[in-house]
Order: structure tokens, then sequence, then C-alpha cells
């Protein structure tokens, strides 16, 4: 397992361009994410078990049943991610909800994976579609263990299983405590097609968990862009 040296403690809303070393398994909730990486991981579980458990009297602590549902015409499911600047070049897996109401992430064995929120629009679709992956594992670097590299202006490309591709252009990358889980940010409605990258990151606790997530926020480019 690769050193994770110095972390870092930035929090809140603050763009991100530096790399940094830190890195870590993924779990999410429609509200919360967790992080975990050890040495031998046991499943990735969850700190909030539920809606029900979250706090209520902010916009960022709720979601709705079905978040950002596009009213777009279907669209054929995303099944390869693609962003040249940082080497990826992944295949995507459809993922939902767990039974506990944790949304699905790559398996821990597939770390080149990347899970898409099938709830929420599709890529290419009016809202934010929503891409997860890991870091890293006990055994090296995983499918977004550059993600930090990417800067605004990088190119995404996602290819779709009808063989067409939607691209979208960073716009910024973004650092949030998971207590703190920006849930209208990434999942609220949007006029505009939209992505979210999402995997870990800040500072690694005791417990082998991480303290942030690290979410990219990229926009649609028009067809046929070059």
């Amino acid at each position: 397992m690769p050193a994770h040296g110095a972390s870092r403690s930035r929090r809140g809303r603050r763009p991100l361009w530096a790399p940094a070393a830190s890195a870590g398994a993924l779990a999410l909730t429609l509200g919360v994410v967790v992080l975990g990486c050890t040495p031998d991981p046991p499943p990735v579980r969850i700190s909030v078990s539920g809606q029900a458990a979250l706090p209520t009297g902010g916009p960022q602590s709720s979601l709705p049943p079905h978040p950002s549902r596009s009213a777009d015409p279907p669209v054929a499911p995303p099944v390869r991610l693609v962003i040249p600047g940082i080497g990826v070049d992944a295949p995507v897996e459809s993922g939902g909800l767990n039974a506990d109401g944790t949304v699905e992430v790559p398996p821990l064995d597939q770390p080149g994976q990347v899970d898409w929120y099938r709830n929420g629009p599709a890529p290419g679709q009016t809202g934010p579609a929503v891409l997860l992956g890991h870091l890293d594992t006990r055994k090296g670097p995983a499918v977004f263990g550059r993600l930090l590299k990417l800067k605004p202006g990088d190119r995404i490309d996602i290819r779709r299983q009808d063989g067409s591709t939607v691209s979208y252009r960073v716009r910024e990358l973004r650092e949030f405590p998971k207590s703190g889980f920006p849930t209208q940010l990434v999942y609220g409605e949007t006029d505009t097609a939209q992505l979210r990258l999402i995997t870990c990151g800040g500072t690694l606790g005791g417990n082998g968990h991480y303290s942030d997530n690290i979410i990219v926020f990229a926009d649609l480019l028009p067809a046929g862009s070059g």
C-alpha cells in the first residue's frame, strides 16, 4: 500500500488545484460520504443509516427520493470514462442503492472501476450525472488516484453503450468534510447537463477513515467540440 505522507486539512468550499497524498476507500449515502482505508479493510460501511438519521435544518442535509431525475428523453447508459489529462480509461458500471440506503460503489477488488449513480441523470441529460470511484486500495492506486491533478478546462469523455460519446470540461475541484457533505450542490437540480466525480480526501484518522471528499464539477461541452 502506498505511503500516505502528509495529509492536508483544508475544509469547506475551497477550490483545490494541488495534488494530495491522501487516499482511501469510499462509501456514500444520499447525503453523507465516509471514507476508509485500512491494511485489511472491512466491508465499507456508513456512519449514518439512512435519511432519517440526517439533520433536517439546512438545504444540504436532505435529498428528494429521486434526486434530479432528468425530464430529458432516455439516453444510453455510460460504459467508459476517459480523462486524458490524468490517464484514466476505465469501465463504468451502473449502481443504485443498497438495502441499507447506501449508494453502491465499486467493490474494493475492482479498483479500476467507476460506478454511475443510476437513480440520477445519465451523462448528457440535464442535471448532475454522478460517478464514484476509489482513490486507492491497500494494493495500490485506484481509478481516481490522480483526480486531484485535474485542472479547470481539462476534458472528460464518457462513452455510452450505443457508441456515442458525451464530453465535459472541468469547472472546479472542491473538498468538503464528510460531516458537511454538500448534498444539494452535488445532487440538486440544474438547468444544464453537468458531471460530478467523487472520491475521498482530507486527513486520515486513527480509525482508518478519511475526513473529506474530493468532488470534481464539470459542464457539458457542445457536441463535436474538439
